[in-house]
């Protein structure tokens, strides 16, 4: 099973650096958790968030963030909408539920010949 996070949105924020005081270089990330497997595709409902400084290559973690950076992450996570949480099953996946039911059929049809 493989499980990895989509980016969704990308927003370049114009707040001051906690650690290196540049106004150029925040950008938060919404990203999406996504998993494969052999017989199918999902995208879950579970999201995360991370502020990054481009500047000085640094994670700005929630304990660091100041009030104006508080303000614009809750503004961007009202104006943030996931994609629906979805799952489609691959060929593999298919290819299986019919040969189920096909044998299920074929069940059936030699118990209403045996009677």
């Amino acid at each position: 099973m493989d499980e990895k996070l989509i980016t969704i949105k990308e927003v370049a924020l114009n707040n001051n650096c906690p650690e290196c005081y540049n106004t150029n270089g925040l950008q938060l990330t919404f990203k999406q958790k996504y998993i494969e497997t052999s017989l199918y595709k999902s995208i879950t409902n579970e999201t995360t968030q991370t502020i990054y400084c481009r500047t000085c290559h640094s994670d700005i973690f929630p304990v660091m963030w100041t009030e104006d950076i508080e303000r614009v992450f809750a503004y961007q996570q009202k104006a943030f909408t996931p994609k629906k949480a979805s799952t489609k099953l691959k060929k593999k996946a298919w290819l299986l539920i019919s040969s189920f039911g096909v044998l299920i059929i074929i069940g059936i049809v030699l118990a209403i010949l045996y009677k």
